[in-house]
């Protein structure tokens, strides 16, 4: 596979998991995009590098800037934005525990619920698991911060057993 395939074959497979966390393919192209330039591009040059349509673009450099993946740039005598990938990773995961901590409270919800022991075991071991996802994601989350601490960096603590 060639320098360009492979290229491609990241900016797609951004797409694909951005699309899996409902966001529009086309925003996980460009941050793909964004992530392999070396510069700050322009709104057109993302357009046709990708072959989106320029609402596309827009739309999806919209999207990044709100989660903070993407930064513009304006440029001084012009309408023109540049845009290059940002940070924004914190926001990211923080985003990700928001949802898994729903995840585990429903599953300890359930657990609650259960009419045997087996049934609330099965739905305690997985709610466990997620909680030590969560644990993990926070953990590394501070390192990056450079603070210590315990508890979740958003969002209501996660219940425990």
């Amino acid at each position: 596979m060639t320098a360009p395939d492979k290229r491609a074959a990241f900016v797609a497979a951004l797409g694909d998991l951005l699309a899996s966390w409902h966001l529009p393919r086309a925003t996980g192209r460009v941050y793909g995009q964004l992530l392999l330039n070396a510069d700050p591009v322009t709104l057109d040059d993302l357009g046709q590098d990708l072959k989106l349509s320029k609402g596309a673009v827009s739309t999806a450099v919209r999207e990044l800037v709100s989660w903070g993946l993407a930064r513009t740039i304006p440029q001084p005598g012009s309408r023109r934005l540049l845009v290059e990938a940002a940070g924004g990773f914190e926001r990211l995961l923080a985003a990700s525990h928001a949802r898994t901590r729903t995840f585990v409270d429903t599953l300890r919800d359930g657990a609650r619920l259960a009419d045997a022991d087996h049934a609330r075991a099965r739905l305690t071991e997985v709610a466990d698991f997620f909680t030590a996802y969560l644990d993990a994601g926070d953990h590394m989350l501070h390192q990056r911060r450079g603070t210590r601490g315990a508890g979740p960096i958003e969002g209501n603590p996660v219940e425990r057993p």
